[in-house]
């Protein structure tokens, strides 16, 4: 379904947003040029702190049924709207730096390294995953925020590489999702295949009583 789209997205997203990391710790090493290395990883913080508290709760909100549920969705998307609205001012403002520290990439920028701003990034991706009704997306959200907790315990200076690592990594756990989907929707096929049949052959049965003479021989 169209409004699918933007969710069935997001793993192909994660692994586009780890592929251009790859660029980013080319670039610490001395192994492309530096202007390769800003490119890399304005679009790596861009997405990462800039897109994301916008783009999981709008996928979420599209596939949503009606109800009480997906009106808190809403109003974490219309959060999440002007969250990314700051975030994207405060990177495009102020320049990000990223460093290697305990092993790990260290991205800061001034604009966005606030606790509030932390929490309402939380609330937004976290929470309007854990709001859905399907249980795989509430896992993923559950696996999450465990993720990012267990993140901030071991390494917090690498919050932003280590969870989008992990993050790209859970989503796998959509898979369900779509597996669930697609089985649903082959036995409504099947369900309307049987009940057309069983009116197809009323439709012939009735037409050959009424005009037996085209019956086939």
């Amino acid at each position: 379904m169209p409004r699918e789209l933007i969710f069935a997205s997001l793993p192909l997203l994660f692994a586009l947003h780890e592929f251009t990391q790859g660029f980013v710790w080319l670039g610490i090493y001395g192994l492309i040029e530096p202007s390769a290395l800003k490119i890399a990883e304005s679009v790596y913080i861009f997405y990462a702190h800039g897109l994301l508290p916008f783009i999981i709760p709008l996928a979420i909100w599209l596939i949503e049924p009606k109800g009480r549920r997906r009106d808190l969705i809403a109003l974490l998307m219309i959060i999440g709207a002007l969250l990314s609205v700051y975030s994207l001012w405060g990177l495009s403002d102020e320049h990000t730096t990223v460093s290697l520290k305990n092993g790990f990439l260290y991205y800061v920028n001034p604009m966005t390294d606030y606790v509030w701003v932390g929490m309402l990034y939380i609330l937004t991706t976290g929470g309007s995953l854990i709001l859905s009704r399907n249980i795989t997306i509430q896992l993923f959200g559950w696996l999450n925020i465990l993720g990012i907790n267990l993140v901030y315990w071991l390494q917090p200076d690498a919050l932003t590489s280590l969870w989008c690592l992990y993050a790209a990594l859970v989503s796998m756990v959509l898979y369900l999702y779509f597996v669930k989907r697609r089985i649903a929707f082959l036995e409504l096929l099947k369900r309307n295949e049987d009940q057309w049949g069983s009116q197809f052959e009323n439709e012939l049965e009735r037409l050959l009583k009424s005009h037996p003479r085209f019956k086939s021989k």
